[in-house]
């Protein structure tokens, strides 16, 4: 299920889902430590004797976002129960706090007596047992704790609830128990008849729920209640916070979260000419999206949707160095240097003394999970990387300092990581053809030598070639720049087919040194003119967009981009012919960027808008974007959000904006 409202400080993040359920809980890193695992935390009602969850059927729901910020703002009305919540959420930008807030309407024409109940199933520190959840009697409150992940969950409704120095009235009945053991469910079972059986203590696979009296509201009237949570590695700072929240009162953090968001925003405005409102509003959305996803420590991570992890056993929260270089690249130029800044301090840390950059990564730089094996088909040495993730991590560096010019920030990079990344990339070629050597394509799929990733080792070298000259090193400049002009002419000479009339995506070299190409198109060809090896206004570049147009849009009502032909990821169609693969957001994004690219004009340039507005057209109302969508209903498929998804928006606008502005002073 896709996570609709992520909300998160760079330590801190919650992820709610469709139903307005809140779902996932990290910490101390972004992505890493999934306190729930992605389980069920519910949030239930009692009115007068009746009781639902807001993940049950019967809610008419609006989920959304306060504009402009990271403070979430739910509407769920449930017409059986006569009963309606508006809710906001935060989780503080400075403290590791989670603040819930709802209000409660009694849309009857009698009073009727409401209570609220909030549950946590906990899988602290990501396991199963050892857990314990516990009633603090002097606090009010539940804590949770294994090892060094402490949560404690309390609040208050009422009058004065939100205020500081007032108290409302507290969690009125709490219940602590088993889930998952001897056929028991959890207490929130316990909940649906309205009253909690007030065990105090529970450990090993444990869950606990607090419930709240908001009291008998008139007809049409209404009460709110407080709830908030605080994370830390010990019951001293999960204490100090919670007395924090009650000095200062749970609406203080709320609304100096909502002041925060918006000045980071507008801190940073771009004129964006030509632009609709929509699409505006849109890339603010992307951009605070983005900040969701990434970790304190500089890790970008891919996605913290923890419903992967249910059916893969592994999940997308991990710092690919693609996906983050792609990402710090648009936020560098957004303006957000320090987030583009501390991710290149990440890949500095993690690079090997040989001067590639492996697969994947934990939030805190330990080697992620991967399935790239490091040998052969002979049992030979075969090195389990993706090598456009060591490129582009020295080509999106340099488009940083080109942006910022901060000496001082690339100095300590220079040897350890330009450098290093560069020789390595240098000697890493294939002999014959001085293409760069064979590794994994930027799918993840398929091993040889790739249009994308020979773009990118391209780039990574003119970067390298820049830096090199920029300090002074003339001879080492040369060296990178000789290299990089023997890709580009193997390139062109052995990525094009004049059969096809196109380039192909990948090559392998034959003992004979023969060519044998793979003939399948993929939308990852447009990394050649995005990644300056090829001129997009080319007519070999056009004609392989246009083969991309011909081949890969999807010929169903929804529409869109597939990746590549009979793509099988998550395959929704054997109907390869209409429908090729499920349609990625960054297909039509990529469609976009090329005839942003291309355009010698302002109508030639209004031709990339029904795709960035089919884009905006599928996200979510909280303007979550996935990572594709299926291609008969437009329900989102795979993670959501996937923060490249978002990153691309960025890109793709800024694009569109800066183009518009210059054809439109050329007129």
């Amino acid at each position: 299920m896709p996570r609709d409202l992520p909300l998160a400080n760079g330590a801190l993040a919650v992820n709610f889902d469709a139903t307005g359920t809140l779902r996932d809980i990290y910490w101390p890193n972004i992505g890493q430590q999934n306190q729930t695992l992605g389980d069920l935390c519910r949030l239930g009602i009692w009115v007068d004797g009746h009781f639902a969850w807001v993940n049950d059927d019967g809610w008419e729901r609006t989920l959304t976002y306060e504009a402009d910020t990271l403070v979430t703002s739910v509407t769920l009305r449930h017409a059986g129960l006569g009963v309606s919540l508006a809710c906001a959420d935060a989780v503080d930008f400075d403290s590791d706090i989670f603040i819930r807030k709802a209000v409660v309407t009694n849309e009857a024409e009698t009073p009727r007596e409401v209570r609220l109940f909030y549950h946590h199933s906990w899988h602290l520190e990501e396991t199963e047992g050892a857990n314990t959840v516990y009633f603090s009697p002097s606090q009010r409150a539940l804590l949770a704790y294994r090892g060094k992940a402490w949560m404690l969950t309390a609040g208050a409704t009422g009058e004065g609830a939100g205020a500081p120095d007032e108290h409302g009235a507290p969690m009125s009945q709490y219940a602590t128990g088993f889930k998952g053991v001897n056929g028991q469910q959890g207490t929130w079972r316990d909940a649906e008849d309205g009253s909690l059986e007030g065990n105090p203590i529970t450990q090993g696979s444990v869950d606990g729920t607090a419930r709240y009296d908001v009291g008998t509201l008139a007809p049409h009237g209404a009460g709110v209640c407080y709830s908030w949570l605080c994370a830390g590695p010990d019951y001293h700072v999960v204490s100090h916070l919670d007395q924090r929240v009650r000095q200062r009162g749970p609406e203080f953090y709320l609304q100096r979260t909502r002041d925060y968001w918006h000045l980071w925003l507008t801190a940073k405005q771009t004129l964006l000419s030509g632009i609709s409102d929509d699409l505006a509003t849109l890339y603010r959305r992307s951009l605070l999206t983005i900040r969701t996803q990434i970790d304190n420590d500089g890790a970008i991570i891919a996605a913290t949707d923890g419903d992967v992890w249910t059916f893969a056993r592994d999940s997308y929260a991990y710092m690919w160095p693609r996906d983050g270089s792609l990402v710090a690249s648009m936020m560098g130029h957004a303006g957000y240097r320090d987030i583009a800044q501390r991710f290149f301090a990440f890949c500095a840390r993690v690079i090997t003394p040989q001067g590639y950059i492996m697969h994947k990564f934990t939030p805190d730089g330990a080697l992620g999970s991967s399935w790239h094996p490091w040998v052969d088909a002979t049992g030979d040495l075969q090195l389990p990387i993706q090598e456009d993730e060591t490129a582009l991590v020295i080509y999106a560096l340099w488009q940083l300092y080109r942006s910022d010019h901060d000496v001082e920030f690339v100095k300590p990079y220079y040897r350890p990581l330009i450098c290093a990344a560069a020789d390595f990339m240098v000697g890493f070629r294939e002999p014959r053809t001085k293409l760069p050597a064979p590794s994994w394509d930027l799918w993840e799929e398929r091993h040889g030598i790739h249009a994308y990733t020979v773009a990118t080792v391209h780039g990574g070298l003119i970067a390298a070639a820049s830096f090199a000259a920029a300090f002074g090193e003339s001879a080492r400049a040369a060296a990178y720049q000789q290299a990089a002009a023997e890709i580009q002419q193997a390139a062109l000479e052995h990525l094009w087919s004049d059969q096809l009339g196109r380039y192909v995506r990948t090559v392998w070299v034959n003992d004979d040194g023969s060519i044998k190409q793979d003939e399948t198109i993929d939308i990852s060809l447009a990394g050649l003119f995005k990644l300056g090896l090829v001129d997009a206004r080319s007519a070999r570049m056009r004609a392989t967009m246009q083969a991309i147009e011909n081949q890969l849009i999807i010929k169903t009502p929804v529409s869109g981009v597939a990746r590549y032909v009979n793509d099988r990821y998550h395959q929704v169609s054997q109907d390869i012919a209409a429908v090729p693969g499920n349609p990625w957001f960054i297909g039509a994004l990529w469609l976009a960027q090329h005839m942003i690219a291309v355009a010698q004009s302002v109508p030639e340039l209004q031709e990339a808008l029904p795709w960035m507005n089919w884009v905006r057209e599928r996200a979510l109302p909280s303007g979550i974007i996935a990572e594709q969508v299926d291609p008969m209903t437009d329900a989102p498929l795979s993670v959501s959000p996937l923060t490249w998804s978002h990153a691309e928006v960025v890109a793709t606008v800024r694009w569109y904006a800066a183009k518009h502005a210059k054809l439109s002073a050329a007129r």
